[in-house]
């Protein structure tokens, strides 16, 4: 497995609006409707994780991605690039 640390950071993010949200608002429409749009926004860092290898791998396809995204395999391992 590889010896590189990985970090997983989860965040609360509250927004006020006047109108309900879908609750299919991307990250970059929420940072949009709080900063530039008609909208208050708060964010708060809830719990930060240290992750080995074979975790990042799990945690990256729980998010539908692939492990290869940090250069490793399904159980951690380093790939060659």
């Amino acid at each position: 497995m590889t010896k590189r640390k990985f970090f997983k950071a989860t965040f609360k993010v509250e927004v006020l609006s006047e109108e309900p949200l879908t609750g299919s608002e991307s990250l970059a429409d929420l940072s949009y409707m709080t900063i530039e749009g008609d909208c208050s926004g708060a964010h708060e860092l809830i719990k930060q994780d240290t992750l080995n290898g074979k975790q990042a791998a799990k945690a990256l396809q729980a998010q539908g991605s692939d492990p290869e995204f940090f250069q490793i395999d399904e159980n951690g391992n380093d790939v060659d690039v």
